[in-house]
């Protein structure tokens, strides 16, 4: 599979690239994140240009992006239901709607480019709970540019060692993400410790 997608990359760039993360955004299996480095290591070689290759695999991630909100919201859910008895998935539509609800718009913007195997089903799920379609594409919009930039400026700098990268921002993404929630259990933490009105000295009196 790695071979066949560095020589579609290779042989049709930037349009390649546009199918490739249309796909990948509407939720087929596809190495996206191997595809952006890739794409980097081309621009470190020459052969294509940074902002070219930012706005040709932006667009398309944004447009496959559309394809799960509309699916969402205009099939509903006894289509998403239909479809997940046939290609499994339920779990983790659960999922994606748990992490929507505790972080409502941000839970968008971190599945473009950090919690990035859930995009495709926040993207099912917003439409399913007609998540207002303006912000929706603002925040997807943000959240897929800096992904693009990321991951094709790593793929530029590191451009001898494309399987390596890719490798290790799938790891590294976990490791974001528990720092995440270390620092967000943190803060709720010692905000309870602070709450106005408790008197730490009352005890003693």
């Amino acid at each position: 599979m790695t071979d066949q997608l560095l020589e579609l990359l290779t042989t049709y760039g930037l349009p390649a690239l546009f199918v490739a993360m249309i796909l990948a955004a509407a939720g087929m299996p596809f190495p996206s994140s191997l595809t952006l480095v890739a794409m980097g290591s081309f621009v470190a070689q020459g052969e294509l240009s940074f902002w070219p290759v930012v706005a040709a695999g932006s667009a398309g991630a944004v447009i496959g992006d559309q394809i799960g909100y509309a699916f969402g919201r205009y099939g509903g859910r006894p289509l998403l239901a239909a479809v997940t008895r046939r290609i499994g998935g339920a779990d983790k539509v659960e999922q994606a709607e748990a992490y929507s609800r505790k972080w409502a718009g941000w839970g968008i913007f971190f599945s473009r480019w950090l919690i990035g195997p859930l995009g495709p089903w926040i993207n099912v799920t917003s439409g399913l709970t007609e998540y207002p379609w303006a912000r929706f594409i603002a925040l997807d919009v943000a959240g897929e540019v800096l992904w693009l930039v990321i991951y094709v400026s790593l793929g530029r700098a590191f451009s001898d060692q494309v399987q390596t990268i890719a490798s290790l921002l799938g790891n590294l993404t976990w490791v974001i993400v528990g720092l995440l929630a270390a620092v967000l259990l943190g803060w709720k933490l010692f905000g309870r410790s602070q709450a106005p009105g408790v008197d730490p000295d009352s005890s003693r009196a």
